[in-house]
């Protein structure tokens, strides 16, 4: 990588706060700033081959054939009542994990469930129990405004994953107050396979950037919006593509640069990059990472396959 500037430095500095958990992430004042619909620049010729060997190492590896064999939710696995929610106050207890037990939850349940793919396919997983599920939803306690959950019983509910749509099976818990239930998948995801290619480099630079986590693919598949990272004291991320037959790799960078006092300030930014054609069963790849993109952000209710 060439020589890191001081903007770099910078951002990795944000970058090392915002590692280093949620409560150091506010105090250094996370802003998160939307980008317009589509964000790209003119690469920096080191990207683009980063790209071109990310994708040579996965497309028809072992690792890739794994992938394609797993489960791996590409939509948050915590799905809301209908018409959630009634209140700013149950929003906030929502965002806060702030729920209160008043019933009994299943004690028992299936030692395994069934992924089934609309495409056809299917793939048996351990359950995860309704304490389990539970206590990942609630474990921001019960102090202030709160979430009543009345009982829960196991169910299935749809989402989508790397293989497209499936049906899977979720605990249905029930709230008071509201009709429908608070879907929690109950199944947990496949292993990520080991990457057939390492990290670009120990650290990023300013021409190659990692990407945050994947926000959505478009229902017709040919767009994906995912959350890029940049400083305080740039013009923002870009975020470009490289299409193969068996992978999309986006590669990220940060763009322009501002004069002036620069402080230690992690933004994120959300990007919609357009494809020429449907993302279909083809991996989505972080150029820098080597990896496919997550879903979901740190921290974040849904498990991580990462």
């Amino acid at each position: 990588m060439d020589t890191i500037t001081a903007r770099t430095i910078h951002l990795l500095t944000a970058l090392a706060l915002f590692a280093a958990g949620s409560g150091a992430l506010v105090a250094c004042g996370e802003v998160k700033a939307e980008g317009p619909d589509v964000r790209a620049a003119e690469p920096a010729p080191k990207s683009k081959a980063r790209a071109r060997q990310v994708a040579a190492a996965w497309d028809g590896s072992a690792a890739a054939a794994a992938w394609r064999k797993g489960y791996y939710p590409m939509e948050e696995t915590v799905q809301l009542p209908e018409h959630a929610f009634r209140t700013d106050a149950d929003k906030r207890a929502y965002t806060t994990h702030s729920f209160v037990l008043r019933g009994q939850l299943p004690t028992g349940s299936p030692k395994n469930g069934q992924v089934k793919w609309e495409s056809g396919g299917s793939l048996t997983l351990p359950v995860t129990g309704a304490r389990t599920a539970y206590e990942t939803l609630a474990n921001g306690g019960d102090k202030g405004s709160h979430l009543t959950v009345t009982g829960a019983k196991l169910g299935t509910t749809t989402l989508a994953t790397s293989r497209g749509p499936a049906t899977v099976p979720a605990w249905l818990f029930t709230l008071k107050g509201y009709d429908t239930p608070l879907k929690q998948v109950a199944l947990r995801p496949s292993k990520l396979p080991a990457p057939p290619i390492k990290p670009a480099a120990e650290v990023p630079g300013d021409d190659l950037w990692p990407l945050d986590h994947l926000v959505e693919a478009a229902a017709d598949g040919r767009s994906v919006t995912v959350m890029a990272q940049h400083g305080a004291c740039d013009d923002g991320a870009a975020v470009n593509v490289l299409e193969t037959g068996g992978s999309v790799v986006l590669y990220a960078s940060i763009t322009g640069e501002k004069d002036g006092a620069c402080t230690a300030q992690m933004l994120s930014q959300k990007v919609t990059v357009k494809l020429h054609r449907p993302i279909g069963d083809r991996i989505l790849l972080d150029a820098f990472t080597g990896r496919p993109v997550p879903y979901g952000e740190r921290h974040g209710r849904s498990p991580s396959w990462s």
